[in-house]
């Protein structure tokens, strides 16, 4: 029941007056608790006071898109739909600047195209400052009269689409509306006035000056008049060839000076690639002894380490056939010793196989074979 429209209320471009807002926002709007608590049970004369309590217009702001008090306002207006008179009555005053901007947009709203132009503009002259409420919260500084060019203007104001109206340059061919009349006409047509004033008292001067003028002409002072002139032209005549003269001296000095600078330009140009060509070429040699010089030196380190490494292998392998023992190194040699065949020999001959007794003989080879010594005798 709360968010009903006003049964004796009148339907607006062939619509209920509430659905010209969003049907989004209308729900924003019926959720709010400035709605709820502030909005219900309002008619056109409590509307009033809750207008003049009003400390900043716009539509909806922060992250889940909040409407403001000034458009749960609008929204109650379309609501009640309060007569003609207390709406122009809230866009006339003067001491409440919301109540005013209020008004001027729920006429924009739902007023015609010729009351709209004839009611909002002269606010225009309006341009003390309101605050706004901008989408992300913050509050920006605006004018009344920057918000009614907003209106006039612009098909979208504070989150609502507006209808569209006509240009006022057809409503005037139509004969709908009158001419709009700057309140500063008055002013300029004065400052006009006074400009033609001004303009005929000269043209009045200069023509009693020249009568003066004519009237106190002599041939004496014609005369006198056309020496002075002759006189001022001769010297004018010398001045202008001295000047000549001293332009042209001039030039010529600027002529040699340039010419001058060029052959010591050139000179110095000549000279730099000289030099330029000379120090390439002997950097050049230079480049070259160093590369010749460094590939000696690596020559020269590469034959040393070479000799060095030799030196120490040699080195290495007599300190180790040092340390050998002589059976080692005859058999490194390639030379059996003759002590190991010897000391074979005698192995052989101890193990007493090859005795002269047959008979002990062959014990000794029995005991050979199951690891005992051989007998003595």
């Amino acid at each position: 029941m709360a968010n009903r429209t006003d049964p004796a209320a009148k339907s607006i471009r062939g619509t209920n007056p509430q659905n010209l807002i969003e049907k989004i926002v209308r729900s924003k709007i019926y959720q709010n608790t400035y709605w709820k608590e502030q909005c219900f049970g309002l008619t056109a004369e409590t509307l009033v006071d809750k207008a003049m309590e009003l400390d900043h217009i716009g539509g909806t702001y922060g992250g889940n898109r909040k409407p403001t008090s000034f458009m749960c306002l609008v929204m109650k207006m379309l609501q009640i739909q309060p007569e003609k008179d207390i709406v122009v009555e809230f866009i006339k005053n003067d001491d409440y600047k919301y109540v005013r901007v209020l008004g001027a947009f729920y006429l924009r709203l739902t007023g015609i195209d010729s009351d709209i132009y004839r009611y909002l503009e002269p606010l225009y002259n309006d341009y003390r400052k309101v605050r706004r409420k901008s989408p992300d919260g913050n509050f920006i500084l605006a004018h009344v009269d920057e918000v009614i060019d907003e209106l006039l203007t612009t098909d979208y104001s504070c989150d609502i689409a507006l209808p569209r109206i006509k240009k006022r340059w057809t409503l005037e061919s139509l004969g709908a509306l009158d001419a709009r009349k700057s309140v500063l006409e008055d002013d300029f047509e004065e400052e006009e006035e006074k400009d033609e004033n001004e303009q005929d008292g000269l043209e009045e001067e200069v023509a009693h000056e020249k009568q003066d003028y004519y009237r106190g002409r002599s041939p004496a002072r014609d005369r006198e008049r056309d020496y002075r002139r002759d006189s001022q032209r001769h010297r004018d005549r010398d001045y202008d060839r001295d000047r000549d003269y001293d332009r042209e001296r001039g030039r010529g000095r600027e002529r040699d000076r340039d010419r001058d600078r060029d052959r010591d330009r050139d000179r110095d140009h000549y000279r730099l690639r000289e030099e330029k060509e000379y120090g390439y070429e002997r950097d050049r040699d230079r480049e070259r002894e160093g590369r010749e010089r460094d590939r000696r030196d690596r020559e020269r380190g590469r034959r040393r380490s070479r000799s060095r490494s030799r030196s120490r292998s040699r080195d290495r392998k007599r300190r180790a056939r040092s340390s050998m023992s002589p059976r080692m190194r005859g058999a490194e040699d390639g030379k059996p010793p003759e002590e190991s065949k010897k000391k074979k020999g005698k192995k052989e001959k101890d193990d007493g196989t090859d005795h002269l007794d047959p008979e002990i003989a062959e014990a000794n080879r029995i005991r050979a074979s199951l690891g005992l010594k051989p007998l003595k005798l």
